[in-house]
């Protein structure tokens, strides 16, 4: 399997890619290493964690690089999602211990019954994960689900192997046991292999349709299945807002690692009095965004990690000029090697156009004038999505007021495009089951186990 830069097409590697036997045999392997690594004191346990923490540290510049040359990824951006790493697994060093000890809930005074739960590992969980935060989307699966007592059967995106294969290695040195976190290298039929294995529960990060095959897979097994899907998150502007540093932040928020995120800003809307203001600052930003080479500490914009995404954007674009939208920049790919597409702004969008309803995953956004707070959580609620919103004004209790109406599973104010590691991470629709982070997201790797204990 050929590892290609998406700035330059250049070849970076060669990796040799798991068949179904192999990713059989690796099945095996983590089947039978994962009981001891359950037995082991849970203190042992964090210990590699918080080596692997260690390792992450000393190694940013090396992972940064490689991060940037395989996705396309700007280099400071790179680093930042390192540097967020690090506070994730000291949230999970923090708090798995308490999450996880047994709870007694009740205890009668007699004596002759005791009611407690404790929390069992799944056993052996696939973790089909993403090339956009790698190390943010696998590290809030196998960093609990490791915590917690589970082997691991790691596929990262065939966009960013290498970087699987660097997280591979970290937890090797770490003291994890190579046969509890394996690595499955490869594109879809390696993902499919790993399915068709008996795991105790998939873990999957990508879009809607793949969701869809994994959960008719794996609802025939009935196992424990989490899926964190796509989103086409939406941002209303009122009028009593700062207009300049409302259209910087949602600039930021949108066009933030080229766009390729699932909680970035994908649609604006915006109260008719300040629309035109809001607009020609949204643009005026944009137009500044530094496009260039990913490993200059100037650039903004990267390439896009996948050259299929080109002819959707450009379809998107090309609708959305049809039906009336007004292309304010941007629009087209780059010429030369790489998959690069100009940052896109089109105004006069409405909800017939694809790029208002389909998930962009890139540099294209579209603005739409709304009359008030009733037409844009309308708006914000047509989706088939429902992962985050977001509202900028003045007034908190506005803000909430807004926010409660809208169907999502995070809602921002003042800001977007946030993850916390204390908040749960989950979706509603189109964007998925289930959660990571938070406590909730460390239980969510075990099954509580009732027990009724009564006295002789």
């Amino acid at each position: 399997m050929k590892i290609r830069n998406p700035a330059t097409a250049a070849t970076l590697a060669d990796v040799a890619a798991d068949d179904s036997r192999a990713v059989r045999r690796k099945y095996l392997r983590a089947r039978a290493a994962q009981p001891a690594w359950a037995a082991l004191p849970i203190r042992k346990r964090l210990a590699t964690i918080a080596a692997f923490r260690e390792r992450v540290a000393a190694l940013r510049e090396t992972l940064a690089r490689t991060l940037t040359e395989e996705v396309g990824k700007p280099i400071r951006q790179s680093r930042n999602e390192l540097n967020g790493l690090l506070g994730r697994l000291d949230f999970f060093l923090a708090e798995s211990t308490r999450s996880l000890r047994p709870e007694t809930v009740l205890a009668d005074v007699d004596g002759k019954m005791e009611e407690r739960i404790t929390h069992e590992p799944l056993g052996v969980i696939a973790n089909i994960s993403a090339w956009n935060y790698p190390y943010f989307v696998g590290s809030n699966v196998f960093v609990p689900a490791l915590i917690a007592g589970n082997a691991v059967l790691y596929k990262p995106s065939e966009y960013a192997t290498l970087t699987g294969l660097h997280i591979a290695q970290m937890l090797k040195e770490s003291g994890v046991p190579e046969d509890v976190f394996v690595p499955v290298i490869g594109d879809g039929l390696a993902g499919a292999a790993l399915l068709r294995q008996g795991v105790d529960g998939v873990f999957f990060t990508g879009s809607y349709a793949t969701g869809r095959r994994i959960a008719a897979s794996a609802g025939r097994r009935m196992i424990k299945t989490q899926l964190e899907l796509g989103g086409k998150d939406p941002i209303y502007v009122c009028e009593d807002v700062d207009v300049a540093s409302a259209a910087a932040a949602v600039a930021d928020g949108a066009f933030y690692n080229n766009g390729q995120s699932c909680c970035a800003v994908e649609r604006v809307y915006v109260a008719a009095p300040i629309h035109d203001a809001f607009v020609a600052a949204f643009v005026k930003e944009v137009r500044g965004f530094r496009i260039g080479d990913p490993l200059d500490e100037a650039t903004y914009i990267g390439p896009l990690a996948r050259r299929a995404q080109i002819a959707l954007l450009e379809r998107q674009v090309a609708q959305a000029v049809k039906l009336g939208g007004r292309l304010l920049c941007g629009g087209k790919a780059l010429p030369g090697r790489g998959n690069w597409f100009q940052p896109t702004v089109i105004a006069g969008a409405n909800h017939r156009m694809d790029l208002m309803r389909e998930e962009s995953f890139g540099p294209v956004i579209g603005i739409q004038q709304v009359a008030g707070d009733d037409e844009a959580v309308a708006l914000m609620n047509d989706t088939d999505y429902g992962l985050t919103a977001g509202v900028y004004t003045k007034s908190e209790k506005r803000a909430k007021r807004i926010l409660e109406r809208v169907r999502a599973g995070t809602v921002y104010w003042n800001c977007c495009d946030r993850v916390s590691p204390r908040l749960p991470w989950s979706g509603v629709g189109h964007s998925g089951i289930g959660l990571t982070l938070s406590t909730y997201g460390i239980q969510t790797f075990t099954r509580p186990k009732a027990w009724h204990l009564r006295g002789a």
